[in-house]
Order: C-alpha cells, then structure tokens, then sequence
C-alpha cells in the first residue's frame, strides 16, 4: 500500500483486464487488512477481489448456509463453514466456497494453529452460488479446480438460469434443471437441501 501524508483513505480501482500476482503470504497479509471483501488467489497467484454480495444472493446464500448448518448440527459428522472461510487447496489457490463441509476426522487432524488461519485442506463438500452478475464460466472452473484438489461433491447452482451442475469425484458433470432439492449422498448422509428459498 502506498503510504501519503492525507489522513484519507484512496481507493484503488483495478481495471478487469489487469492482472495481480501476489504471493501466498502477501496474499494472508491482504486478506487480514481487508477482511470486508473476500479475497481468493488462484495456483499460479493471481489475486480474484470478490466485492460484497447484493441482498438477494447474501439472503440465498445464508439460507443455504443455514440447513447444512442445521444437518450439521443435528448430526454432528463434521464443520460447516460459511463464505467468509477461506482454505489453502493442496495446488496452492486460496478459495472461498459460498458454503462448505470438512468431516470431523479430517478437521480434528489439523493442529490448533491450523484450525485457525486459512484452512490447509480441500473441503469435502463445496457450493457456489451464482449471483446475476457472475460468468458461468469462471465458475466452472473453480469447481473443476475444487475436483481436481479433491473435493468429493460440489454444487454449483445458477439461480439465473435454475439450473444445477453437481461435480463428483470421478464422474461425468450432472446437470439438473430447476430441481427442488439436492441430496448430500453418502458425502452428508441424510442431507437434502430445500431450494425455494433460492430459486424465490
């Protein structure tokens, strides 16, 4: 950051088309000096600035967050967490899934100091929500990257387009149109997420 003599702020706007490389530990220092936007970095240490979501995928994304919060806390198989977590995926990008899932064994083999920064794992379990704004494409490709990082079952729902792509280990891509729910398979057992609130 640059340092002047004004008491205020400047902000910085950085034009789509540029593209910032910073390191993994410039990138923690950033993200602790900015914990009001959310902050990814890819594999190869491109930053991605993720401004705040508008009210309709904030309300969507909390109701999702929430029932797999709820399953988890009636089944107590693991750790919900919400899109302000970020995980350190083994490929070296730093990811923030709009709601994610790590089961307990492999949460309780991190250390204390682990636990607390950036979580050094794949989730086992990943959603993105796609607001109007986003592109389907980048999407896909962070979901791609969450599979080839071994994720075991992600969604990615486009409430545009009322659609869902769910992404597997192994397998060919699913695509639902307009579902009403989505089971968690034997990755959350017994978990059914209810869409209305999201396609409402």
């Amino acid at each position: 950051m640059v340092q002047t003599n004004s008491s205020a702020d400047i902000a910085l706007n950085i034009p789509p088309a540029l593209t910032l490389t910073v390191t993994r530990e410039q990138f923690v220092e950033l993200a602790i000096a900015n914990r009001e936007l959310q902050l990814e970095r890819t594999a190869t240490g491109e930053l991605i600035v993720n401004p705040p979501t508008g009210g309709e995928t904030g309300y969507r994304n909390l109701d999702i967050e929430g029932q797999i919060w709820l399953w988890n806390r009636r089944t107590r198989l693991g750790k919900a967490f919400n899109s302000s977590t970020g995980f350190h995926l083994p490929n070296g990008a730093d990811r923030s899934p709009d709601a994610a899932w790590v089961c307990q064994e492999r949460w309780d083999a991190l250390t204390p100091e682990q636990k607390e920064g950036f979580i050094p794992l794949s989730p086992d379990f990943v959603v993105e929500l796609r607001s109007k704004t986003d592109r389907i494409k980048p999407l896909q490709d962070k979901m791609q990257e969450y599979m080839e990082n071994q994720v075991r079952l992600g969604w990615l729902i486009d409430r545009k387009n009322r659609k869902v792509e769910i992404y597997r280990q192994n397998q060919e891509l699913e695509l639902l149109e307009n579902p009403a729910t989505l089971s968690g398979e034997d990755v959350l057992p017994g978990f059914v997420l209810d869409l209305t609130e999201v396609w409402g």
